[in-house]
Order: C-alpha cells, then sequence, then structure tokens
C-alpha cells in the first residue's frame, strides 16, 4: 500500500507543489533517451522534447523573476525570432539545458519564497501582474507543455503517463 503524502495547507505551498509535479512530470519524460531522440524534431513546428525544456526554462525565469527586479542569466529570447527559445542551438548540449532549467527552477522557487504572493510586478508586456497570477499563469503554461511532451514521448516509443507506476 502507497501512502499519501502530507499535502500542504497554505496557498503558496499548494500552488509551489502543484508546479514541482508538473516540473517533474516533464523532465520523467525525458529518462531513457539519448541525445538525439530529445533533440530530434517530432511535428512540423520543429518542437523537440529538449526545445520544450529550454522553453519551460526561459519562461521560468521570465515569468518568476523578471517583472520582481529579480536578476536572471542571459535568456534565449529574440524580438526578431518569436520561437529562438524553443530552438537549440547546435553547441547546446543536453547537459547545458537541464542545468539551464534546474537554475530556473531554483531561481523561481526562490522568487517566490521571497516575495508575497500579492506582490506586483510589471510583466514583459508592461502589465502589473501579482506572484500568485505568476504562479497560477505558470502552472498552466507547465501543465500544457507537459502534456506536448507527453505526446512527443509517446511519438518517440510509445512510452506515456506523467510519472513511473513502480512508484504507485
Amino acid at each position: 500500500m502507497t501512502t499519501t503524502p502530507e499535502l500542504p495547507r497554505d496557498e503558496k505551498s499548494i500552488l509551489l507543489r502543484s508546479m514541482e509535479r508538473h516540473r517533474d512530470a516533464v523532465l520523467w519524460k525525458l529518462d531513457g533517451l539519448d541525445d538525439t531522440q530529445l533533440r530530434r524534431p517530432m511535428v512540423p513546428s520543429g518542437t523537440s522534447l529538449l526545445g520544450l525544456v529550454k522553453h519551460l526554462a526561459a519562461v521560468e525565469y521570465g515569468w518568476f523573476c523578471e517583472p520582481f527586479g529579480i536578476e536572471t542569466e542571459p535568456l534565449p529570447f529574440d524580438d526578431n525570432d518569436p520561437e529562438a527559445d524553443l530552438r537549440l542551438r547546435d553547441d547546446e548540449t543536453t547537459a547545458d539545458v537541464l542545468a539551464f532549467y534546474s537554475r530556473a527552477r531554483a531561481a523561481a522557487n526562490a522568487a517566490v519564497e521571497a516575495t508575497g504572493l500579492d506582490a506586483e510586478g510589471r510583466a514583459w508586456f508592461g502589465e502589473t501582474v501579482t506572484m500568485r497570477w505568476v504562479l497560477v499563469h505558470m502552472i498552466e503554461e507547465t501543465a500544457r507543455h507537459a502534456g506536448h511532451v507527453d505526446i512527443l514521448r509517446e511519438l518517440i516509443d510509445g512510452k506515456t503517463g506523467d510519472h513511473d507506476r513502480a512508484d504507485d
């Protein structure tokens, strides 16, 4: 019999737990694949598993840090190429992208921990957002792309689900 982990009770912890669950599902979907499989565009738009992870890392920095004045590393956004953060450069390795995502997650979590849910920041398009809004938006964004990752992984080798069933 499996035990259910203790569930968080406060709003910020609930939201962060939800973010972590979707983030972990994205990474789990990469397990067991080689670099060629991770980089391979699987649909006509050119989307790849590793490209989605790179995008998620960039938007975590872009939403959790930048609006609240928290410094980030250089991000792969390009005003002349709206899909730049989804594409891999030839010199980017799997390890580079996974490390970028790990750093983005850590920075985002630190920003959430240091910032109240009602704290306001300025989004890249000029609107005022609260940390609560950013958390909900990023849960949606991460869940949406976790679904994309799930489909791409199934196209590669048939593996489905959001976690290892042996863990149940």
